[in-house]
């Protein structure tokens, strides 16, 4: 795995989740799964293990957003408790499906980009 200065960039191509070294092909097979090997360039996607880091970002980013609104929601309006449990649920699962495959995607990059490995012993 041999990183090449002239890669597009690993915050744009995992966004889009596009391969980290042409930028073309796709990273994903369905929505989570990272593919053998890109069908552009051919390059051995095995390296990609992303871990629980997407789901770290997805939950910090979503649990901000909503009890920040949900804050504000009831200082503003008092909603009832039953419209707080709809809205609020309602918005972390749209927000979390929304984000874990830009996130894993970007994550997927970066690792390539930073020739990322697992750590070992000498």
């Amino acid at each position: 795995m041999a990183y090449d200065p002239s890669a597009p960039s690993p915050i744009t191509t995992g966004l889009k989740g596009l391969c980290p070294r042409c930028g073309k092909g796709h990273v994903f097979q369905g929505y989570l799964k990272v593919r053998p090997k890109c069908e552009v360039c051919g390059l051995d996607l095995a390296f990609a293990d992303t871990g629980d880091g997407p789901a770290f970002f997805v939950m910090s980013i979503v649990g901000i957003v909503v009890v920040a609104l949900a804050l504000w929601a009831e200082f503003a309006f008092s909603p009832p408790i039953w419209l707080h449990l709809v809205m609020w649920t309602a918005l972390s699962i749209i927000m979390s499906l929304g984000l874990v495959r830009p996130l894993k995607g970007v994550l997927v990059n970066l690792q390539y980009h930073h020739k990322a490995e697992e750590g070992r012993f000498r």
